[in-house]
């Protein structure tokens, strides 16, 4: 299935100055993929899995030498080192943190050599760390599969140019629109776990396979919270992790996580789910200019799933209900709108830069005035509002435009791209736009 970040590991690749790469993200989101697809680019590919080779680990024992490193990997697996020839990647580095260690002195004693780290619950050993390659080494973050990277593994790349060079002048047509709207419909059943999108192309599009995969997904990531057993027990963080998907679309409340957690344990939980990639967090900011960071307020936050097919595993919506709605709104339970949006979002950012999401609460005694999301274009404040079928006023957004003086907003619906007044309207389906364009 074709990804977007193999075109940026492939301009890596082409770097003079080029650092190690650190690929960062959740678990099962395609990492270890991603790199055997760059790997097609080179003469030599040696992967090394701390977890299936154990033995590995001795190498990095005696000191953190790479040349002696190097040497002693390519006479364990019978491949040659060679500059600009060999990518070497370290799998489920995080089973060996000496050999995090190391990654920072490739960068000076092997500059020609390409090397990529990437591992599951990585956040967790960086945290262990005290230097660990400031300088040396990049991060590249990874994602769960975004809207347009299902349309290109269902083959509809066409689709996808249709509604990057639409806009509310040339709106997208409509028996495309409504094609458009459709595939929306199961990307928000199926989400962007690899395995489950590969398992519906791959199942002559049965639903009820992916749901399997999507529990079996889920299962494992319970499993994976026994990892974490010593710092918080596990029933606690499925606890807070089902309280996710029961809160999505308002501010996140300790209290309210469930009746095995109080508060303290709630925030240590949702902390250790956050750093584990399955959660992230969108963050209360006053809006009054860029960057949206200077007017944060942490201690006040919406809570994200990392994928909408999880979610809605998790929200226990009735397959049976989702398959015979005619349309996405009738699918928008515990606000899914919101919640995919947001995902999109991070997914088109910057892979560079870990990308934080910020919303607006009007802080005035009584007042319910609410925008989604904001976001920064070109040093302005762009305010977002997401509206799940197509109809809706956009008060708080009005509201928003007046007392920041803010010369325009997004609206994403259901609808056909359009405008009113100084709000621009973009379909659900296109949120990849929001960063093309020019608002």
């Amino acid at each position: 299935m074709k990804r977007a970040i193999l075109n940026t590991l492939k301009n890596w690749k082409s770097e003079e100055n080029r650092k190690v790469l650190l690929l960062r993200g959740a678990r099962q989101v395609g990492k270890t993929y991603i790199v055997r697809e760059l790997a097609k680019d080179f003469t030599h590919f040696i992967e090394v899995n701390f977890e299936k080779n154990a033995d590995v680990k001795q190498f990095f024992e005696q000191n953190l030498d790479p040349v002696r490193i190097c040497t002693n990997l390519s006479a364990y697996y019978g491949i040659p080192f060679i500059d600009g020839k060999t990518l070497l990647f370290f799998d489920e580095i995080q089973s060996c943190p000496k050999a995090i260690q190391s990654l920072r002195f490739f960068y000076e004693a092997k500059p020609g050599l390409h090397v990529i780290a990437a591992g599951s619950l990585l956040e967790f050993a960086l945290e262990d760390l005290t230097s660990w390659g400031v300088g040396r080494i990049r991060s590249l973050y990874m994602y769960p599969m975004s809207f347009d990277e299902f349309l290109m593994a269902n083959n509809e790349d066409a689709l996808i140019e249709i509604k990057k060079n639409a806009s509310e002048i040339n709106p997208v047509n409509p028996v495309f629109h409504e094609k458009l709207k459709d595939y929306l419909r199961k990307f928000l059943l199926i989400g962007g776990m690899p395995e489950a999108v590969k398992t519906y192309i791959g199942n002559s599009a049965d639903i009820h396979s992916v749901q399997k995969v999507l529990s079996d997904i889920t299962i494992s990531y319970n499993d994976d919270f026994a990892k974490y057993k010593s710092r918080t027990p596990v029933l606690r963080l499925r606890e807070v992790m089902e309280s996710v998907v029961k809160q999505s679309g308002g501010k996140y409340i300790y209290s309210n996580a469930g009746p095995l957690s109080n508060p303290a344990q709630a925030k240590e939980a949702l902390d250790l789910l956050e750093m584990a990639g399955l959660v992230y967090k969108v963050y209360h900011t006053s809006g009054e200019g860029v960057p949206l960071g200077a007017g944060v307020n942490y201690k006040k936050f919406k809570a994200l799933l990392h994928d909408v097919g999880i979610f809605q595993q998790l929200s226990g919506l009735r397959l049976s209900d989702i398959l015979i709605a005619k349309n996405v709104d009738m699918l928008n339970k515990g606000n899914i709108a919101e919640a995919f949006a947001g995902l999109e979002m991070m997914k088109y950012a910057n892979e560079y830069e870990k990308k934080t999401l910020f919303y607006w609460h009007r802080e005035k005694r009584g007042s319910s005035a609410e925008v989604d999301y904001l976001t920064e274009q070109q040093g302005r404040v762009i305010p977002v509002e997401i509206k799940s079928g197509s109809t809706g006023k956009m008060q708080s957004m009005y509201r928003f435009l007046d007392e920041k003086k803010a010369a325009r907003g997004i609206r994403l619906s259901l609808e056909n791209f359009s405008a009113y007044d100084q709000i621009r309207v973009i379909p659900l389906y296109a949120i990849s736009n929001i960063n093309s364009e020019t608002f």
